[in-house]
């Protein structure tokens, strides 16, 4: 009722300013932006092909589904060139890949109140009608966007071969060879004889397998050798007939969700819980200290006792650090099998990244009574290799992007950006915060559509520097952040 008063009040002195200041002008209405017609400086975007991977071909919410397919970058692109643009489109909004009738990806995710989960938790099981073996889409196809490909596997003949699969060929990539099914995602680009293209997340894979298992050998980071041949290879094919084009160069992946969501103290305890844990782990520090004592003596330096306190386990009431295994901890069996039975064995830090998929271990006693396993953590030293990775593939990115008059777009710079503090997209604020941040979608990973929208801003902006167009000051010649959604409805078919 307080707030009905105050309104008639300022009503009534609305209405006793205009009866007193009879002369009184109205704000004048905002003037409309003079319209600025699209000027592609003689640009040939007819024949627009994009090759890439899971960015390329609108991978979100760990799915590609149809309305993401929409929404991929390389698609909003097509939509400010003004040209057609043929998708391999899933057959529903379900996601998950199915062969022969039995499922081989799950459906997507959706955000279950909390966070994110299986679309399935929500709505209940759904049929994934997508089948690489009875349903596959026709091209040829302007986006070549495999999701998961590593560079070498975009020129790999066969790599979209069903009878390649499963060992040696990818389930999205089958989905795009037709009736070629041994041509390469270059060769089918090459082929449509394209007069402007775009190439991203090269070498995105190549780093980000070997970041998602924590580095524990399974999904080894490409040589960088390996990747300069894939990538000049990529590049002379496009641009063997005088094609134009635009290729973004990678992110820092540490500073996604999926490596900064889980903290390194995630586990709170009460204190009996705490003491309950100190004494299950109290052989293990005793044997620390008799190892110390007795390689102190055979071995000086070795082992010293910082790294004896490093790898001491304690727990106290309130917040905690998780338990990991570090194998770049000293193995004492290698110093003297005595101690072959002292596991590598530390509490984390801040400078450690727990890694998203440890996040449903932790309520089970997970990094606990149960250490986390490497799988589950990016040392350092991890975070060292894939920084340098990174960087060295940026290196040669940029240096034949300059060679061959190409446009760059450093995606690298937006999510700096984003996980900094934000970036700004016209209204919208992204960060790279898991579900609430706008920019990366609930798997952590890849983008949402605005996220999309904004990378796709960021080529025509990188394409007006290099080729003389004004995208960026065209009217509609860049993306809305309102025409593009941050998450999508569980009812969403």
């Amino acid at each position: 009722m307080k707030n009905y008063k105050y309104i008639a009040l300022f009503l009534l002195a609305m209405g006793s300013i205009s009866c007193e200041n009879t002369d009184f002008d109205p704000l004048p209405a905002e003037a409309e932006a003079p319209f600025v017609a699209l000027n592609t400086n003689g640009i040939d975007f007819s024949r627009f092909v994009s090759v890439g991977a899971s960015f390329t071909a609108g991978f979100t919410d760990n799915g590609l589904f149809i309305a993401g397919q929409e929404n991929s970058f390389p698609n909003i692109l097509a939509t400010k060139f003004n040209t057609t643009f043929n998708q391999p489109l899933m057959n529903d909004n379900f996601g998950g890949l199915a062969v022969g009738g039995n499922r081989i990806l799950e459906p997507r995710f959706v955000f279950g109140g909390s966070g994110p989960v299986p679309l399935e938790s929500v709505i209940g099981g759904v049929t994934v009608s997508t089948d690489i073996v009875l349903n596959n889409p026709t091209g040829p196809f302007n986006n070549l966007g495999v999701p998961g490909a590593k560079s070498f596997h975009m020129i790999a003949p066969g790599y979209g071969s069903l009878a390649n699969f499963p060992a040696a060929a990818n389930p999205y990539a089958i989905r795009l060879t037709g009736t070629s099914p041994n041509k390469s995602m270059l060769e089918l680009a090459v082929e449509q004889n394209p007069t402007f293209f775009t190439l991203s997340e090269v070498g995105g894979n190549d780093i980000l397998g070997f970041a998602t298992s924590g580095g524990d050998g399974s999904n080894p980071i490409t040589p960088t050798a390996t990747f300069d041949f894939a990538l000049t290879m990529l590049v002379n094919g496009l641009t063997a007939n005088g094609a134009k084009g635009a290729i973004g160069n990678l992110p820092n992946i540490t500073s996604l969700s999926f490596f900064t969501t889980v903290a390194h103290n995630a586990v709170p305890l009460d204190e009996a819980t705490a003491a309950q844990l100190n004494a299950g782990y109290a052989a293990y520090n005793g044997g620390l200290q008799q190892a110390f004592a007795a390689l102190s003596q055979l071995a000086p330096g070795l082992f010293t006792e910082e790294e004896v306190n490093r790898r001491t386990i304690n727990f106290t009431a309130g917040q905690n650090a998780v338990v990991i295994v570090d194998e770049n901890l000293t193995d004492l069996a290698a110093l003297n099998p005595a101690f072959a039975a002292i596991p590598q064995f530390r509490q984390a830090t801040a400078e450690d990244l727990i890694l998203l998929t440890a996040s449903s271990l932790l309520p089970n006693g997970g990094g606990t009574a149960t250490p986390l396993s490497d799988t589950f953590v990016l040392t350092p030293q991890e975070q060292q290799e894939i920084a340098t990775a990174t960087d060295a593939y940026n290196a040669s990115i940029a240096n034949i992007a300059a060679s061959k008059g190409i446009a760059l777009v450093d995606l690298n710079a937006i999510l700096v950006e984003a996980s900094q503090g934000g970036v700004t997209f016209d209204e919208s604020f992204l960060t790279t915060d898991l579900v609430t941040g706008g920019l990366i979608s609930l798997d952590g990973v890849h983008l949402t559509s605005r996220g999309y929208a904004k990378m796709a801003n960021a080529f025509l902006e990188a394409i007006d520097a290099t080729y003389g167009s004004n995208f960026g000051q065209a009217t509609d010649g860049l993306a809305k952040a309102d025409d593009y959604p941050t998450n999508y409805s569980p009812t969403l078919r």
